[in-house]
């Protein structure tokens, strides 16, 4: 069996995957591209979660893709919905004939002039060869959640649920149910348990900000009418890309009056349930972790209604019956859900090698948010903190597109980022302090305070330097050790 040959390999067929097969091949059938996905269906994280009532915590038109307009009736969408817009989009593109499922990437090992990669598949191990490797991974293991050492945990009578797997045919009826948690998940599952539970509590150690936000966006509606989908899509992405910009900047430059509007805001819908200085109140300024948007501010309105409480406690242990708190309360439980967050995984939990050396992923700097230093011909899909991810991801496969095309033009086998100078202030990649990516900072790239090592978080500036600024910057450009195809060769497949 001969060694199969790609120009391209991406790694992953979710929403940042099928973006970047899409803008890769666009116009060049002659490029070999697949799509390697370890699960049986495409959709990534929106195949994965299944919890009760999963939706986007950013709007559809910077979460989907600028060249295929969405026009869903809401702007704040449910998780089937989002699946739907993927898969519709591969198969109209004609990205799901590239992938390959159950093509679990294991290692990926750079000889010189292409990466070996080793794949689990259905029919046993198999090595692949490509020019160009593109991680789609995301950042979280998909094979488990984070479950903190909780005392007592395992003395539970009851169901313990993590929403990363929830149980199918799982019913919320009439239970009693301690959501411990209070990130985006955790907004998500107390107004949809709430819907028949017979009450769901929500125990936060620390508050978290939360946003209302209507889920269907009236001049969207209007500028589609008036515009078309595409027009129309275009102008209210632009419309919420400035909107979403402009608030971050202002979270920055007045973090205090920023925090005390969302309170007011939250406190006012909410009503006399909940103590906004005990419940509302983050010891963390504005967008220093992700902000939680609620589309018709459901979670507010089942805490008004008394159908789910909110308690800002520690927990001293569980028991049979519940949850005991450090301060004393007693949360009687039938389903205790553990809505405690991810486990970052970079690359997709495969090893990476340099001509048989294992690479350290933090031992590297990111470049421009697409690369990274010391690894060549390697890009990585990872979005933004303060935005919608796929924001992020289409400028990577984009600037990605014009490497590649840069190279072919110029004859170049293979293109690596190098290291910022030694004297440069060192920062983590990304400047959140949210519990999972504080548990990750030993296993995650670094980055700098200056271009191009810096992860910028702003789409404009972005848009910019990736879409038109200088491919050769602290870039280095060379030739393959040994023989192999060019970019655009078409090989013998195996």
């Amino acid at each position: 069996m001969t060694l199969e040959h790609l120009d391209v390999a991406i790694v992953g067929a979710g929403l940042s995957g099928i973006c970047a097969a899409y803008h890769l091949s666009r116009d060049r059938p002659d490029r070999q591209i697949a799509i390697f996905e370890a699960r049986d269906a495409m959709g990534g994280t929106w195949d994965l979660f299944r919890y009760p009532g999963i939706r986007s915590d950013s709007d559809m038109p910077t979460l989907g893709y600028s060249f295929r307009p969405w026009t869903g009736e809401k702007a704040i969408a449910d998780g089937p919905s989002i699946l739907r817009y993927i898969r519709d989009t591969a198969a109209e593109t004609g990205i799901d004939r590239q992938i390959r499922y159950g093509h679990r990437l294991i290692a990926a090992d750079w000889d010189g002039a292409a990466w070996r990669l080793e794949l689990e598949t259905p029919d046993g191990a198999r090595a692949i060869s490509a020019k160009w490797l593109f991680l789609c991974t995301g950042y979280y293991d998909y094979a488990e959640g984070y479950r903190p050492d909780i005392p007592g945990l395992a003395d539970f009578a009851g169901d313990v649920i993590h929403p990363q797997h929830w149980p199918e045919g799982y019913d919320p009826a009439g239970k009693r149910i301690v959501v411990v948690g209070s990130g985006a998940t955790a907004v998500t599952l107390v107004p949809e348990l709430a819907r028949s539970a017979a009450h769901v509590t929500m125990l936060q150690r620390s508050p978290t900000y939360i946003v209302a936000m209507p889920s269907r966006d009236k001049l969207a509606d209007l500028a589609r009418r008036w515009l078309g989908d595409r027009r129309g899509h275009a102008l209210t992405r632009w419309k919420n890309i400035l909107m979403g910009t402009a608030f971050y900047r202002i979270s920055q430059s007045r973090p205090d009056f920023v925090a005390r509007m969302i309170r007011k805001a939250a406190s006012k819908a909410i009503g006399p349930r909940v103590d906004p200085d005990r419940d509302l109140t983050p010891r963390y300024a504005p967008w220093d972790q992700r902000l939680c948007l609620v589309p018709d501010g459901d979670l507010f309105r089942v805490l008004r209604d008394g159908r789910a409480e909110i308690v800002t406690d520690r927990i001293e242990r569980i028991t049979a019956e519940g949850v005991m708190t450090e301060g004393g309360s007693v949360l009687p439980a039938d389903t205790i859900v553990l809505a405690t967050g991810l486990k970052v995984q970079v690359a997709g939990g495969a090893c990476l090698s340099l001509k048989g050396e294992p690479v350290q992923m933090s031992d590297s700097f990111a470049y421009r948010g697409v690369m990274y230093s010391g690894l060549p011909n390697l890009s990585v899909a990872l979005g933004y903190i303060n935005a919608s991810w796929t924001l992020k991801c289409e400028l990577i496969a984009r600037y990605t597109r014009r490497l590649l095309d840069h190279m072919e033009a110029e004859g170049w086998d293979w293109a690596m980022p190098e290291p910022p100078p030694d004297d440069v202030p060192v920062r983590t990649t990304f400047e959140l302090s949210a519990g999972y990516l504080e548990r990750a900072r030993d296993i995650i790239p670094k980055q700098t305070d200056r271009s191009p090592w810096r992860m910028l978080q702003s789409y404009v500036a972005d848009r910019r330097l990736l879409g038109r600024g200088d491919l050769t910057e602290a870039m280095s450009f060379g030739h393959a050790e040994k023989a192999s195809p060019p970019l655009s060769h078409r090989p013998e497949s195996a």
